[in-house]
C-alpha cells in the first residue's frame, strides 16, 4: 500500500512520517494459521487460557517524552525485548507542548504511547498474545524515560471467552432440544 493510500485511509496523516518509512523497511508477512497446523495464538498461565496480556503502564516524573526519535527507538527496543514482531510504527508529535501519541503495530497486537511532557507523564498500553513476554518492555521503558514512579496494571484479556462459549453452547443445545 502506498503512502498516498495510507494517507487516504487516515493511517498516515503526515507524509514522511515514521509510518511510511517503517512500512517499507519492516513489512512482514504473517501466516495467521501458524504454518502446518492452526495456531490461534492464545496464551495459558496458571491453567487459565486467554487471548493476551494487556499492560496499562503509567510513567510519572518521566523524561524525554517529547523526543520523537527516542520514543521510536524505545518502542523498537520494547518489541525486541518482548520477543514480538514489529509490523510498523506510527508516531505523531503535537505542538506546542511536544506531546507524542503513537503505536507500534505488532503481529502479536500493539504497544501505544500518549505523552504529556509538560506534566512529565506518559500512558502506555502493551497488549500481546502468543509466545511473547510483554512484561520485558517495562524495564526498557524504565531505562529509557527515567521515571520517578512506574504503575503497571495487568489484565488477561479474553479469559472469559471459554466460559462464554461454554454457556453459549449450553444455551444453544437447550434451545435446539426444546425445538
Amino acid at each position: 500500500m502506498s503512502s498516498d493510500a495510507l494517507f487516504q485511509v487516515g493511517m498516515d496523516l503526515d507524509h514522511g512520517s515514521s509510518t511510511a518509512q517503517t512500512e517499507e523497511a519492516q513489512a512482514v508477512s504473517v501466516d495467521p494459521k501458524g504454518g502446518e497446523g492452526h495456531n490461534d495464538f492464545f496464551c495459558e498461565r496458571d491453567g487459565i487460557r486467554y487471548a493476551g496480556t494487556h499492560l496499562l503502564i503509567d510513567l510519572l516524573g518521566a523524561a524525554r517524552l517529547d523526543d520523537l526519535d527516542h520514543i521510536e527507538t524505545t518502542l523498537r527496543r520494547c518489541v525486541d525485548a518482548a520477543g514480538a514482531t514489529l509490523l510498523h510504527i506510527h508516531l505523531h508529535r503535537f505542538e506546542p507542548n511536544g506531546g507524542v501519541s503513537g503505536v507500534a503495530v505488532l503481529a502479536e497486537s500493539h504497544i501505544s504511547i500518549h505523552s504529556w511532557p509538560e506534566h512529565s507523564y506518559a500512558a502506555l498500553d502493551v497488549f500481546m498474545c502468543g509466545d511473547t513476554n510483554p512484561e520485558a518492555s517495562i524495564d526498557v521503558m524504565r531505562e529509557a524515560f527515567s521515571p520517578d514512579k512506574v504503575i503497571v496494571k495487568t489484565e488477561l484479556r479474553g479469559r472469559e471467552l471459554e466460559r462464554w462459549n461454554a454457556g453459549s453452547k449450553r444455551h444453544s443445545m437447550t434451545a435446539s432440544a426444546s425445538a
